[in-house]
């Protein structure tokens, strides 16, 4: 007994050492538990905030998922994935952390990983919306892998808005290469977006009609006034999950002495606490026409505001699609993301609920054998 209450007091104490040194050095060295980031790659393209990366194929006969082992495979599929983030979140969320990287997922089941990077936009570039990333910033981006990989059918993958993005580009370009799109995360109905979406479908006719009276349109305002910092986003994130964000808060206070937990808690808040800009423009077009005009559940949506502008016609999509949702996301509901189904023109087309909130569905602990099991088991008999 006295062994035992001895043990237990020099534990104890060895852990109030280490929390209150991993307290000190967060307080002044936070970068030191920031673990994002760590997969070797090369960036083969740079334009203004535009960059692309491909990352370096895997050099070990094994990786790190989560607490188990990974053999890395030795076929190589011939379809490049093609990872496309949203704006606002930090493309660090594809290669978390050394063992929950989607990067490190893709490469260890042989597929060739490139990155597009959207860069950290500022009031200089307000002006920028849906047409500039869809017509003109992921096409240059999707050019570059062409030329890099020396292969021209491609697999984008993107989360959240990012699948937005690579939808809007396939609906407009009609590029016969793409062979397969997976959204996760992806909200296509924006009408079944919870209270917003029923307050955004609600407005949208008495909106229409006072348009035929009034000749204002929010695309009238200057999109520098619009710009949405990134600390609204990350507290307007925050608030969706507010006990969330107390209790995690509340684990680090009890798990501060344990190294491996604060590295993970505080790369996971560098993803939520250094959101980037929304562009003046972006946040337009995603207030009149994806909101309240809920063009993408319409399957049509206008790439500017005059009426000539070119248009994504999302029901011309022809090519492979997996659409995957989270089964507790407040932000992007199961309704908002299934829609897809409903409008695309694929004959090849699937839908899968996996756990998780918003971010967790994505890069959570259950993600890997999840989320990312599901991806890589539906591209990779469409990946040769």
């Amino acid at each position: 007994m006295i062994e035992r209450i001895a043990s237990f007091a020099a534990q104890a104490g060895d852990r109030a050492v280490q929390w209150v040194s991993n307290a000190v050095e967060r307080r002044l060295r936070a970068e030191n538990f920031i673990a994002a980031n760590q997969t070797p790659y090369t960036e083969i393209h740079r334009n203004g905030l535009l960059s692309v990366r491909r990352y370096t194929p895997l050099q070990t006969d094994a990786i790190l998922v989560g607490k188990r082992t990974l053999a890395v495979a030795r076929h190589r599929h011939r379809i490049p994935v093609v990872l496309v983030p949203p704006l606002a979140a930090n493309s660090l969320n594809f290669d978390l952390l050394p063992n929950r990287s989607l990067v490190k997922f893709l490469l260890a089941h042989g597929y060739a990983v490139y990155l597009v990077d959207w860069g950290d936009p500022d009031e200089d570039h307000s002006h920028l919306g849906l047409k500039d990333y869809t017509t003109v910033m992921l096409p240059e981006a999707l050019a570059a892998v062409r030329a890099d990989a020396g292969e021209p059918a491609l697999t984008l993958l993107g989360y959240c808005m990012g699948g937005l993005f690579c939808l809007v580009y396939a609906g407009w370009s009609h590029d016969p290469k793409i062979r397969n799109i997976v959204t996760i995360a992806s909200p296509i109905d924006a009408h079944q977006i919870g209270i917003a979406g029923k307050l955004a479908s609600m407005m949208n006719a008495p909106l229409r009609v006072a348009a035929r009276y009034v000749p204002f349109s929010l695309h009238d305002v200057d999109p520098k006034y619009l710009r949405v910092p990134g600390w609204v986003s990350s507290a307007v994130f925050k608030l969706t999950n507010p006990l969330g964000t107390v209790q995690s808060y509340v684990d680090l206070l009890m798990n501060l002495w344990d190294r491996e937990f604060v590295t993970e808690y505080q790369t996971m808040a560098t993803w939520f606490n250094r959101m980037h800009d929304y562009p003046g423009g972006i946040v337009q077009d995603f207030v009149v026409r994806v909101g309240l005009a809920n063009e993408l559940a319409k399957g049509e949506v206008r790439l500017g505001k005059d009426r000539s502008a070119p248009r994504a016609l999302l029901d011309r999509i022809e090519c492979s699609l997996l659409a995957i949702a989270g089964r507790t996301d407040r932000i992007v509901t199961i309704e908002a993301a299934k829609k897809v189904l409903d409008i695309v023109a694929s004959e090849d087309k699937d839908f899968v609920v996996a756990p998780g909130g918003h971010a967790g569905v994505f890069a959570g602990r259950e993600a890997p054998d999840t989320t990312w099991a599901f991806a890589q088991d539906w591209l990779s008999s469409r990946s040769d």
